[in-house]
């Protein structure tokens, strides 16, 4: 009986489109924000009832589901929202959000094998559909279009030639504060005839203009305060394209509409509005030495060993380039992404991927020493010590291997979270966090564990997995996305001191002397602590005008110099003992990981945006050091 009346309301209620069908080219379903979690069956019900809808619905030719399919971006939860999806009886196409993107235990490859890719392009009755990742992709920082998602998109939508009509689908909005190479997106496609985009992740209707280009944002899939799940539907008709919201159990509402003959912006035009580069200006004495656009993401920071350059990139390529010129020496192709920072030494470089293994090659010719396969992707940034190397997987194991043969030393199985980090090698201990909300230490020679520190951490999304701890004075210093800083006894696990003062996020650095740590805050400032001291000690702080900051890049001291860089392009130096900013240099707008310095004048780096080069200090009168 209670399925029968089901069936009539939604009858009663859907009625409408039934009678616009007959008008319309083509219909079609969006979900987004749908949230599924293992500890909460309410958005699987919400997911449930709005498939059931849909399907009840006359006329609907597809489904498109725009990101934030998951609450933790774990492999279980994508299975368990693909089993719903699968209820649908119309196809769907998916892409994938940042909580997909920013957390996953898979380095983001899930995602792929589970729903047949990590993008996808199809036409419908001449229009054509383009969905693909706007990050961020295992950083902590705005969204990015990596430069092959671009060069695809653009490549299908020249087969079409310009007079095609194109529907772009991504989760973020493509605009300035949300992804940060907006821009480059608006002026790669503004010559085709794109008449909207798509996307999600603010669970609320928005009307937007991304540099013209008519933008619809959909209300999340989960209930709303009356208690109704939700979704939208577009009717494309001859001349335009009509946007619905649709709860469950009620008619639906038209909220927008655009013409599919008009002009909302000119093709041959350009941006609104760019980055502001003019910072450089102020230090011309700061040069790029050399800058390289690899052509893919880059989420790793580069591996320095002698005279040259060590890059993992987005496409599963190690490159080796010279440190001099930038000129590239050898590629070796693993079989995915490369998201943990390598490492070299004595002539080696180790490095992970998410293809499950962990590789060792010549630093010569990049020529394949050893492999160690692994039972998941391989995530974890690369420490090597006395000829050994140590690195976490996406399952939670870790390992010390040999660098010259490639084999296991020791394993440690007791992480239960994956682990991205760099691990710390101090002393007798090796430390590193997981995404588990704990740190551990386990002993060098044979990987026992010796403490865990959680420090009453409760969310996952609070772990200190992303930073890179250090050590001084007997304490394990490290920041965490509470925005606490923490002291930690090395030898017991126990806390020393924690302090919420600064609001720190993931983002931690230590003094070549020892003596004193650094940290970003998440608005404009460095600040220093004292590492001797038993109690949260400030030493300073300066403020370094890069405004709102939650990107985990380290800081790194080299010759009284402390050198930092932010998820919008900029790389800074400061006078390590009193924070006097020496300079700053804007690279571009995407994320520079933690940079490595080559001395007071020379700094390396590696970007989001798919850079890698040296920047060079030319007056050496504007970093003298005050004694």
């Amino acid at each position: 009986m209670k399925r029968r009346l089901l069936i009539i309301v939604l009858s009663v209620c859907l009625l409408p489109f039934g009678m616009q069908a007959q008008q319309a080219m083509f219909r079609f379903a969006q979900l987004t924000d749908l949230h599924l979690s293992p500890g909460n069956p309410n958005p699987t019900e919400d997911l449930l009832r709005s498939v059931a809808q849909i399907n009840a619905t006359d006329s609907i030719d597809f489904v498109l589901v725009t990101g934030d399919i998951t609450e933790e971006g774990d492999r279980a939860t994508m299975e368990k929202v693909k089993s719903c999806l699968d209820l649908l009886k119309m196809k769907y196409y998916v892409v994938s959000g940042n909580h997909e993107t920013k957390w996953s235990d898979s380095g983001c490859t899930a995602f792929g094998e589970i729903f047949g890719d990590e993008r996808f392009g199809f036409e419908h009755k001449g229009f054509l559909f383009l969905g693909f990742n706007s990050g961020p992709l295992m950083r902590m920082a705005y969204g990015h279009v990596v430069p092959q998602d671009i060069r695809w998109m653009t490549e299908r939508m020249a087969r079409g030639g310009k007079g095609q009509p194109v529907i772009l689908v991504t989760h973020y909005p493509m605009r300035e504060g949300d992804v940060d190479n907006w821009y480059e997106v608006t002026d790669a496609v503004r010559p085709y005839n794109v008449r909207l985009f798509i996307g999600g992740h603010y669970h609320a209707d928005k009307n937007l203009r991304y540099d013209g280009i008519p933008g619809i944002l959909m209300r999340s899939n989960l209930r709303d305060k009356e208690g109704k799940p939700g979704y939208g539907i577009y009717e494309v008709c001859k001349d335009s394209i009509k946007i619905y919201t649709q709860r469950i159990g009620e008619p639906a509402k038209k909220w927008a509409a655009f013409s599919l003959v008009e002009s909302y912006y000119d093709r041959n035009g350009k941006a609104e509005k760019y980055p502001d580069f003019s910072v450089n200006k102020e230090y011309p004495q700061v040069k790029e030495q050399w800058m390289v656009q690899t052509g893919a993401g880059i989420y790793c920071s580069p591996a320095v060993e002698n005279d040259r350059v060590f890059v993992g990139d987005d496409m599963g390529r190690l490159t080796a380039y010279a440190l001099k010129n930038g000129r590239k020496l050898w590629s070796f192709a693993s079989g995915k992404r490369i998201i943990g920072t390598p490492a070299a030494s004595e002539g080696v470089v180790v490095f992970g991927s998410a293809d499950r293994r962990i590789y060792g090659l010549s630093a010569e010719d990049g020529s394949l020493l050893w492999r160690v396969e692994a039972e998941a992707p391989v995530l974890g940034a690369v420490s090597i010590d006395k000829g050994i190397a140590y690195i976490g997987d996406g399952n939670g194991m870790f390992r010390a291997i040999d660098i010259h043969t490639g084999k296991l030393v020791w394993t440690y199985a007791g992480a239960k979270g994956y682990i991205e980090t760099k691990p710390l090698v101090t002393e007798d201990k090796v430390i590193f966090g997981a995404w588990d909300n704990t740190l551990y230490a386990l002993n060098k020679q044979d990987g026992k564990e010796l403490w865990k520190w959680t420090g009453g951490l409760t969310r996952l999304h609070f772990s200190p997995a992303a930073v890179w701890p250090v050590a001084a004075h007997g304490k394990v210093f490290i920041t965490d996305p509470q925005r606490a800083m923490t002291a930690i006894d090395l030898q017991t696990g126990n806390t020393v001191w924690r302090t919420f003062r600064s609001m720190v996020r993931e983002t931690i650095g230590i003094s070549e002397d020892g003596e004193r740590i650094y940290s970003k805050t998440m608005n404009d400032s460095i600040v220093c602590y004292a590492t001797w001291s038993d109690v949260p000690q400030q030493l300073w702080a300066s403020d370094v005008g890069f405004g709102y900051e939650h990107a985990p890049s380290m800081q790194v001291e080299k010759e009284g110099v402390m050198f930092g860089s932010t998820k919008e392009g900029l790389i800074f130096a400061l006078e390590a003992r009193t924070g006097r900013v020496l300079w700053k240099h804007k690279i571009g707008n995407s994320l520079i990981s933690t940079v490595v310095p080559r001395g007071r004048h020379e700094v390396v780096f590696t970007t989001t945006g798919g850079e890698t080069g040296l920047l060079k200090v030319k007056s050496p009168a504007r970093t003298k050091i005050m004694e």
